[in-house]
């Protein structure tokens, strides 16, 4: 068994990107507080978000849409699980963590995120953020503007999930680009641009376990990473 600050795993994972940078795509599993069957669906990595005071911390970031069902499961039960898999070096990480959704600021969910930061359980990256005062609307808007015109676009959609009225034809109405608005945009621009960012939000985990396999080596290794209530990380070697 083995103690350190540096969480490992965040290394593996970063020097795995570095030579694979489109390997992005992660499992994000949640509970249906209504259901005993759980939720699984793909997202898209954004980016590790570490708190200056606390290197030992990254948050893990995707990014979603507040009106998808997931928002009501993680607000619910906070346990969600993410599976990685990243092809080219033969790796998998499960990261078990707590889970947290950051609205717009105005979005009446937006106070159960600060409750969230206000009651971060000790050695956790939202509580590092929360004495850091962290500017989360800012980095929302920041990583909604870094979107593609396409990607930008798909929070104008009517709700996820809910029925396709007007069929296949409807869909070829919604926007397919949105750029942001200028000083000589349209209404229309301008509602758009507001309907999508009001839509947007980020979706962050703070992981508590890791559990970290490696299949591109022989004998391939298996290694089990958990965070201690100070914010350090232990480790130990376990069967593959």
């Amino acid at each position: 068994m083995a103690a350190s600050s540096v969480p490992g795993w965040k290394t593996a994972v970063t020097k795995a990107l570095e030579e694979y940078p489109k390997s992005v795509v992660i499992q994000l599993a949640s509970i249906d507080a209504t259901s005993p069957v759980p939720q699984v669906r793909s997202h898209i990595f954004r980016e590790f978000l570490t708190p200056t005071s606390a290197p030992s911390l990254p948050l893990l970031v995707t990014t979603t849409d507040i009106r998808t069902p997931k928002i009501s499961q993680v607000i619910s039960n906070s346990h969600v699980q993410v599976a990685w898999w990243i092809e080219g070096t033969q790796e998998q990480f499960r990261i078990s963590g707590l889970a947290s959704v950051i609205p717009a600021a105005e979005n009446a969910l937006h106070k159960h995120f600060l409750h969230n930061v206000k009651h971060a359980p000790s050695g956790s990256a939202l509580a590092a953020f929360s004495k850091e005062d962290f500017d989360w609307e800012g980095k929302r808007m920041a990583l909604f503007k870094s979107m593609s015109a396409h990607m930008k676009a798909s929070w104008c959609r009517p709700v996820p999930g809910t029925r396709l009225e007007g069929g296949p034809d409807e869909a070829k109405k919604w926007p397919e680009r949105l750029e942001e608005p200028g000083d000589h945009a349209d209404d229309e621009t301008r509602k758009n641009w507001e309907t999508a960012l009001g839509n947007f939000a980020l979706l962050v985990v703070d992981p508590t376990e890791v559990d970290f396999v490696e299949l591109g080596v022989m004998p391939n290794r298996r290694t089990r990473f958990w965070r201690s209530s100070s914010g350090s990380w232990d480790s130990e070697a376990v069967v593959p």
